[in-house]
């Protein structure tokens, strides 16, 4: 028995892009300060930024819109990158926190905290845009092809096998992520402990523009291999005899997966829940095509985390003004 699908990609498409559209310009609107819709629209032209007041378009321009559009990025990338794990491994829980990655990226951005925190102090934006991201880049490929090695036999890869190696490396990244609090200084326990929550609230320019580019380049690296995802869905037998290089395309989207992965948790720390359950969303819309379901992945992550992310501020709001 088959199911009609209500919406074609397209329109379901059109639809989320509106409603992440409305939804930035609500979080541009919510926070301690009360901002209304018209000044938030206004803020997004520049012909009429001169016309807001300069305490609104300060607020708006340097702490709300970047804050946003981090949030959407990240969302997008954590989004695409658990779409594509879960087909590569052809399970529903293998999100880029269950096996691992987000642990080992967590690792190595923690220690280029801790090992490089008097860098922080005279060079801040090295630290965020330079050894803070390819630590993290570096402690999830390394974990990625740890957990891939163990759970590979001369039978193929057993996915239960990585699930449990993930699990367990990620048990032994936390018990190091424990010892690296313990040896840290005053500052970099403060910036471990808010890093370690995550957070949007870092957001800057540079800090955009990372992670806008690695948006673009891992969408445009995993669209070209939809068609090979969709033929790994089969297993990988059936992928090996419609002419596809199983093992080079799991290493080269496992890279792609553990670099984006890394660039998210140096940027905004730990976020999970995007990465598991925005993939089983979408195919509930548009079903298991990676043609349709990365870019339905790409918007309902960035609108999942732009809402949670508005919800938070609203709730801390709340709670500041009691």
């Amino acid at each position: 028995m088959t199911t009609t699908r209500i919406l074609s990609t397209r329109s379901l498409c059109v639809i989320a892009a509106v409603l992440l559209y409305g939804a930035m310009i609500a979080s541009l609107s919510v926070g301690p300060m009360n901002i209304s819709f018209s000044d938030s629209l206004q803020s997004l032209i520049p012909s009429q930024q001169d016309v807001l007041p300069p305490h609104v378009e300060m607020i708006i321009q340097q702490v709300r819109l970047p804050r946003t559009l981090l949030a959407i990025a990240v969302g997008g990338i954590l989004a695409i990158s658990g779409a594509v794990m879960q087909g590569l491994f052809r399970n529903p829980l293998a999100d880029p926190g269950i096996i691992g990655v987000s642990s080992g990226a967590a690792l190595g951005a923690a220690i280029a905290i801790v090992v490089f925190a008097d860098l922080a102090v005279n060079y801040p934006l090295l630290l965020v845009l330079g050894t803070v991201p390819v630590f993290a880049c570096i402690g999830g490929i390394v974990v990625t092809f740890l957990v891939y090695r163990l759970g590979s036999t001369t039978n193929g890869t057993s996915v239960s096998m990585m699930l449990l190696a993930g699990v367990a490396i990620a048990a032994l990244a936390g018990a190091a992520l424990g010892l690296l609090n313990y040896f840290a200084d005053d500052q970099a326990l403060r910036d471990l402990s808010l890093w370690t929550m995550g957070s949007l609230a870092g957001a800057n320019t540079n800090a955009l523009g990372l992670a806008f580019v690695t948006l673009i380049v891992l969408l445009i690296a995993y669209y070209r291999d939809a068609n090979k995802l969709n033929a790994m869905l089969l297993g990988e037998s059936e992928a090996r005899h419609m002419g596809i290089n199983v093992q080079n395309l799991k290493r080269r989207l496992i890279v792609l997966a553990a670099a984006g992965v890394g660039v998210t948790v140096a940027l905004a720390g730990m976020i999970g829940f995007i990465g598991l359950i925005v993939p089983h969303l979408a195919r509930m819309l548009v079903g298991p095509n990676y043609k349709s379901l990365l870019p339905v992945s790409l918007l309902l992550g960035a609108l999942l985390l732009l809402i949670a992310d508005m919800l938070a501020r609203t709730v801390v709001a709340l709670s500041i003004c009691q």
